[in-house]
């Protein structure tokens, strides 16, 4: 009866004990996190890369390239500190006024212009084989920029503004320049890489 009686307390205890919890090498895993969307969009992939660290940015243009777009000012090299000192050059047409710039920005890749903080509006196209976002920044309608991406954290940014004409350029003909700015910077550089 004593054994009985012992074997029934043990019993009462036992049921009145909290089960084991489960270690998390037991347990089930958590579901995957749902997919979520970015405002980044994916770029073609590159044909292949083309760094600029060693280009010089006022000889990307040949002489020809140069006249048939009506830069007939001479180049102009300088170091561009809004872009991490990227080496930079500038050339004037006085045919129309405008005024185009080559920009070797080899400290971030193109996509920064993807993001939400650069707080601009953009279109992603192709030049060569190579994504080329037109970047138009709201409220400022005297320029237009194109820029490359041409290998990792590098772009190459085209610039083309107005250069102070005495009835101003509208941003579509604008960006029509820089686009055909950059077409024939990445037909050079493609050549000569």
């Amino acid at each position: 009866m004593r054994t009985t009686g012992l074997l029934i307390v043990v019993l009462v205890l036992a049921g009145c004990t909290a089960p084991p919890e489960q270690s998390s090498l037991t347990s089930a895993p958590p579901p995957p996190p749902s997919p979520t969307t970015t405002s980044q969009m994916d770029f073609p992939q590159r044909p292949r890369a083309v760094p600029l660290d060693t280009v010089e940015p006022c000889g990307i243009l040949s002489p020809d390239q140069l006249t048939s777009l009506s830069l007939d000012n001479p180049p102009s090299a300088y170091v561009e500190p809004s872009f991490g000192g990227a080496r930079a050059c500038t050339i004037r047409s006085t045919t129309s006024g405008n005024v185009a710039r080559l920009a070797l920005v080899t400290v971030s890749g193109a996509d920064v212009w993807l993001s939400e903080n650069a707080q601009v509006d953009y279109t992603v196209g192709v030049i060569e084989g190579f994504a080329a976002i037109t970047v138009r920044t709201p409220d400022v309608h005297d320029v237009c920029n194109v820029e490359i991406d041409v290998a990792d954290g590098q772009f190459l940014d085209v610039m083309f503004r107005d250069g102070g004409n005495s009835s101003a350029v509208q941003q579509d003909h604008l960006c029509l320049g820089a686009q055909r700015v950059a077409e024939a910077a990445m037909a050079s550089l493609l050549q000569t890489r």
